[in-house]
């Protein structure tokens, strides 16, 4: 429940009742494992190759189990992904002659690097012996080793798109004097309120978002530890700004969000919350896939 002081208006995230994302105003867990299948065949199915011999493709994705996920715990993102496949492969011969084969890959995951992931290349029950095999053992591995390096690289980067980075490369990072991570900052931001906005992420930064209806100035940011903006509505009186302090606090490896909202004007405090509520937070949720109540 929502705790209001005497014209102080105190907003308080706080644990869910259904456990998810307790005391957390970072990020869990988003699944990867719908996109990672997706990815897989289309990568897979790429390869090709070719000699002198004839050559030989992937024609069919016959079996993907498994499953993937992205982890951001305390500003790590931590990935998560094991799959076991299986694959049908043709081969052509110069004079036309047909062969069947099958591939099988037991432990594409995280425990592995590209380089140890087992991959075992046969022919079809009953198919003759061809120098095809040796094409496909050889330079046909080569390419599913780049296929799979290829769906972690996008794991790790375009799948990753939207998620809250507050590192680069493990590593934590200031924003101040980051112009790409400012953009991305920018474009998170356009993209939970669905509208333009902008934005200048640093101390006496400015900000206006919702196509304009929200304007401010951020007036402390601590990496990790709180953020302080003076934040109003366009309608509220010409020049009366809110004080919003959104202080991170750390739990046993979680995140506690407070969110403490002071001066809003008493006839707008519904209307703030309710705003705040579906503008930032299920925005968020919405459009990251991340959740947290307002209570």
């Amino acid at each position: 429940m929502a705790k209001w002081g005497e014209g102080d208006p105190r907003w308080i995230v706080e644990e869910r009742a259904d456990a998810t994302n307790v005391n957390n105003w970072h990020w869990t867990e988003r699944d990867a494992s719908n996109w990672s299948t997706d990815k897989l065949k289309t990568l897979f199915l790429a390869v090709q190759v070719q000699n002198e011999e004839g050559k030989c493709e992937v024609t069919e994705v016959s079996k993907l189990d498994g499953e993937a996920s992205i982890n951001n715990r305390k500003g790590k993102l931590i990935f998560f992904y094991e799959w076991s496949v299986k694959l049908n492969w043709t081969g052509t011969s110069k004079s036309g002659v047909q062969y069947k084969g099958h591939v099988e890959i037991p432990n594409l995951s995280d425990e592995n690097s590209v380089d140890e992931v087992e991959i075992s290349v046969s022919l079809a029950k009953d198919e003759p012996d061809t120098n095809l095999v040796a094409l496909m053992k050889e330079e046909g591995v080569k390419l599913l080793r780049e296929a799979m390096g290829i769906y972690i690289s996008t794991l790790k980067t375009e799948f990753t798109q939207g998620m809250i980075l507050p590192t680069v490369n493990g590593e934590s990072v200031d924003p101040v004097g980051q112009p790409a991570l400012k953009t991305e900052e920018l474009k998170l931001v356009q993209a939970f309120t669905h509208a333009p906005a902008t934005l200048e992420a640093d101390r006496g930064g400015k900000f206006h978002m919702v196509d304009g209806n929200v304007s401010g100035e951020f007036t402390d940011l601590v990496p990790e530890k709180h953020i302080v903006m003076k934040w109003r509505f366009k309608s509220w009186p010409e020049g009366h700004f809110a004080t919003i302090t959104l202080t991170f606090i750390d739990k046993n490896g979680e995140t506690e969000l407070c969110m403490e909202g002071r001066g809003i004007p008493a006839p707008e405090e519904e209307r703030t919350r309710q705003g705040w509520q579906r503008y930032y937070f299920e925005g968020i949720k919405q459009t990251f896939g991340y959740g947290a109540r307002l209570f």
